[in-house]
């Protein structure tokens, strides 16, 4: 007989390890001295420390090879707790292949988006009519984050993916503090609206300045409509007042790496 510090020795493991193994019924002690309370095993639990082992090699959880260490153990019983197993691990495989897939689009955005921060200049486009959902409110413009967050819970309440190109239209401002602002979200297909939430055709633009940028979500320093504006100004354009300045997030929130979204401003223009 060793008392249970030789024995953990002897073993490998630690004395912490054996009082737990005692605790959920997979190694008693041999024998317990009543007066001292002393704890001893005998050489042939070794063997079930090394099947404890071995059952952690093949994955087995201690609850899951207890029935098989404290017997009486059929074929059928092994064979279940085997297969139970092998049905956790191919879900845990099937669950980290969709992470690496996930991995290797925001390796490919990441690349797309470096190639796209390249080419930063200046053009004049189109832009066509999109099926969005949205909130217009006039609020401080601190506050945009929390109209964004709403929108999108709504949005993905009902279905629809919430990351994808979301637009913050930029109505007027009514000083430095606060602005008329309205956020949306393109969609699929046509969703219920609610008191806040609606849902509609953003206008098709024939000619739109267009600028894709990197900007500081966190910040309000943003000079993308200053640039515009001066460009604008510069090459005999003017601002098109009936359709606001429209801002388009190329990044969703997750594929925010450092303290950067790339962005699109766009600004509706005609011929001075």
């Amino acid at each position: 007989m060793f008392r249970i510090g030789t024995f953990a020795q002897i073993c490998g493991v630690t004395v912490k390890t054996l009082r737990h193994y005692d605790k959920l019924g997979l190694l008693k002690p041999a024998r317990v001295d009543e007066e001292s309370g002393y704890r001893y095993y005998s050489a042939e639990q070794l063997l079930t420390i090394r099947r404890i082992e071995g059952f952690k090699e093949q994955g087995l959880t201690l609850e899951m090879m207890r029935p098989l260490l404290t017997g009486p153990v059929t074929l059928t019983l092994a064979e279940r707790t085997l297969l139970r197993k092998r049905k956790e691990l191919e879900r845990q495989i099937h669950e980290a292949q969709k992470l690496l897939a996930e991995i290797d689009e925001r390796l490919l955005q990441i690349d797309r988006h470096a190639a796209a921060a390249e080419d930063t200049e200046i053009t004049i486009r189109s832009v066509e009519p999109l099926l969005v959902a949205s909130i217009r409110k006039i609020l401080p413009k601190d506050q945009l984050c929390l109209l964004i967050d709403e929108l999108k819970q709504y949005v993905s309440s009902q279905g629809e993916v919430p990351d994808h190109d979301l637009t913050i239209i930029w109505h007027s401002s009514h000083d430095e503090e606060s602005a008329d602002i309205e956020v949306a979200i393109p969609l699929s297909r046509e969703i219920p609206e609610s008191c806040r939430v609606k849902v509609h055709q953003m206008p098709a633009i024939k000619q739109a300045v267009s600028y894709t940028h990197w900007c500081n979500p966190y910040k309000d320093n943003c000079k993308a409509i200053e640039t515009l504006q001066s460009w604008i100004a510069n090459k005999g354009y003017s601002p098109l007042a009936a359709i606001p300045t429209r801002e388009v997030y190329l990044m969703s929130d997750k594929d925010i790496y450092g303290q950067l979204r790339m962005a699109e401003t766009i600004i509706p223009i005609e011929r001075a």
